[in-house]
């Protein structure tokens, strides 16, 4: 697989260079990040290379949506979508590594009486980590993930495919505006104490905004716009950090509500199901409650971590008309 890349330097991008470029150089990057991870995560020895690779995905992905205004529409979207099938392929097995090593750490703390059953609900996550791996290895062994590889290395050997040049093309400025502007305006609609559902939407459109400032930031790099660019990603990172963790609590409540629920259909040797053990169900009730209190708390937190990033963006002025 490394092949793809072999005959080609990494590209390079100088702050003169047109925004495609950038873009170009942006997806070149990841590639070469994804491919160095390919053998780490089929091996499974380190679960961060797992974490790299659906990084470099998802840096692709967003690199794509964010300057579709540059680039031919179609086939912008159409390998974005490709990305997106990827990224399914990854995500379960990268999730349920993160909710391990949670759920894990959590256990060790109880006391020795409590360990054991919580290692039920371990065990039981286990299982569904190993359904996940093998479904994920299925995937990065199809045609379909090495035709995506050569797809990707074809476009980045070659200037991309951009709009029609009849097309008004905005600056890289303008896409890291225009980003912010749509958390601005979530942000507004959601009010001061959403709904859980609706503080995972602002994190997804926080993450939008700093990878769209990791397109851009190269492109202004020794500017007044290059510096308050950085400015405003530290502050969405902040704020993603925040509601990230927010995230991973809730999620967490509800994959050990999940697994109670999967251990409580699980049939015995004899097909027959019978009642939770009462010290499983007394652990997960103990973790969940953990859980809601880790949610509340960061719950507290976001509206500052928002007004961080809100005068942070206020310093780049509006998205050309």
């Amino acid at each position: 697989m490394t092949h793809l890349l072999e005959t080609q330097n990494p590209l390079v991008a100088a702050p003169g260079d047109s925004p495609v470029h950038h873009v170009r150089v942006a997806l070149d990057t990841r590639l070469r990040a994804l491919i160095s991870h390919d053998e780490g995560t089929r091996s499974g020895e380190d679960i961060e290379d797992l974490h790299q690779m659906r990084v470099s995905v998802r840096r692709m992905r967003a690199a794509l949506r964010s300057a579709r205004p540059l680039l031919d529409a179609p086939w912008a979207d159409a390998l974005r979508a490709e990305l997106g099938w990827l990224g399914g392929a990854l995500g379960p097995v990268r999730d349920l590594d993160v909710m391990l090593l949670r759920l894990r750490g959590e256990v060790a703390t109880l006391p020795q009486a409590e360990e054991e059953a919580g290692g039920v609900l371990v065990a039981e996550l286990e299982r569904e980590r190993e359904q996940a791996r093998a479904e994920m290895l299925a995937a990065l062994d199809a045609p379909r993930y090495s035709a995506l590889l050569e797809r990707i290395a074809d476009a980045v050997r070659l200037p991309l495919p951009t709009a029609s040049a009849m097309a008004q093309q905005p600056a890289l400025i303008d896409l890291v505006r225009t980003e912010a502007r749509k958390l601005a305006r979530a942000v507004k609609n959601a009010g001061p104490d959403p709904v859980d559902a609706t503080l995972h939407e602002l994190r997804i459109l926080g993450k939008r905004v700093r990878y769209t400032g990791e397109l851009v930031e190269p492109s202004l790099r020794g500017t007044t716009q290059g510096k308050q660019v950085k400015l405003l990603m530290s502050a969405t990172a902040g704020l993603q950090e925040v509601l990230g963790d927010h995230q991973d609590a809730c999620v967490a409540e509800q994959r050990i509500r999940e697994l109670l629920d999967a251990l409580g259909e699980r049939p015995d040797a004899d097909g027959e199901v019978g009642e939770l053990d009462a010290y499983v169900v007394f652990v997960a009730g103990r973790l969940v409650e953990r859980e809601r209190h880790r949610a509340e708390a960061k719950r507290a937190e976001w509206w500052d971590a928002w007004v961080a990033v809100r005068d942070r963006a206020a310093t780049l002025g509006r998205p050309a008309a």
